[in-house]
């Protein structure tokens, strides 16, 4: 087989799996990117929150209302932390992702995936909230 010339399909094969690579790549990238936008939305969200009742607060300053903005201020808050923590763990997930890439190994999602914990999260804040206001 040394005086055979080369089969032409190796270099296709190996340009179509370095464009699968790249689409992969930017697939993720656009994950990550998805993930910044709703943890930017959601710390959002939480200043928004403390800032309207802020303002209600400072408008009509009844013991109600101070108690609403105090609740308003560990939602918001919560919020804002979640945001963050979700910003940090979509960067992790990218990175480890890019990694496992670059290592020709397939970037497996986790069996724990972060869109599930964020939404589990956000459920129980929710309900927390919730819980709050029917409390009184």
């Amino acid at each position: 087989m040394e005086g055979q010339a080369p089969d032409p399909r190796a270099g296709l094969a190996q340009q179509t799996t370095d464009l699968a690579k790249f689409r992969t790549q930017l697939a993720l990238d656009r994950t990550a990117l998805a993930w910044i936008r709703t943890a930017l939305t959601m710390a959002t969200f939480g200043f928004g929150t403390v800032g309207f009742f802020r303002s209600l607060r400072l408008a009509s300053p009844t013991p109600e209302v101070i108690q609403l903005h105090q609740s308003a201020i560990r939602f918001g808050l919560a919020l804002v932390v979640l945001g963050i923590g979700s910003t940090v763990l979509a960067g992790l997930t990218q990175w480890r992702a890019l990694r496992r890439l670059d290592r020709d190994e397939v970037p497996v999602s986790s069996r724990w995936p972060l869109s599930l914990t964020v939404s589990l999260l956000l459920a129980i804040l929710g309900a927390a909230a919730l819980w709050s206001l029917l409390a009184r």
